[in-house]
């Protein structure tokens, strides 16, 4: 099996230019929706850990029925037939929520260059989701973009994209 080619920035640049034929791209929504599952996913872990530390089984009832929403709500972002793909995003998503958590707490603790740094890593997942939400990538590429060196990353594309300020 031979490793995949990096992809290079012409081709993603053609790729964005392919996807803005349709006119402007106005992500607000979905970034909003992106966060609501982020925070569905941190629900079901909390709903998880407090039915095991007090015994009580409706907890996971109530998990189920947040995962149920989870899943509903993933699938109007990802196709559910592309594999990996999904659960990947999943990750990203909940990666990125712990991240900045991470990051809120370093923040409060006075420790601000790690909680940047934090939140850094947190906008690269981010940016990954992003790029895979919108097929810009597929998951072979991914290793790539965290290994190559170019004067616009990955995540510097996604956030000319991906502007939750536009309205």
């Amino acid at each position: 099996m031979t490793q995949k080619e990096p992809i290079k920035m012409e081709d993603l640049v053609a790729r964005i230019n392919e996807l803005k034929k349709g006119g402007p791209i106005d992500l607000s929504m979905e970034e909003d929706l992106a966060i609501a599952i982020m925070n569905l996913i941190s629900l079901e872990e909390h709903l998880c850990f407090t039915g095991l530390k007090t015994g009580k089984d409706e907890y996971f009832g109530t998990l189920d029925e947040i995962r149920e929403m989870r899943k509903t709500l993933l699938a109007k972002m990802i196709e559910k037939n592309e594999g990996e793909t999904w659960c990947t995003c999943k990750h990203l998503l909940s990666a990125t929520m712990r991240l900045i958590e991470v990051g809120t707490k370093l923040f409060s603790d006075g420790k601000k260059e790690e909680a940047k740094e934090m939140y850094g890593r947190a906008h690269k997942l981010f940016s990954i989701f992003w790029a895979l939400r919108l097929k810009l990538i597929d998951l072979s590429e991914v290793r790539g973009i965290a290994e190559e060196e170019k004067p616009w990353t990955l995540t510097d594309i996604m956030d000319k994209m991906v502007d939750c300020c536009k309205e």
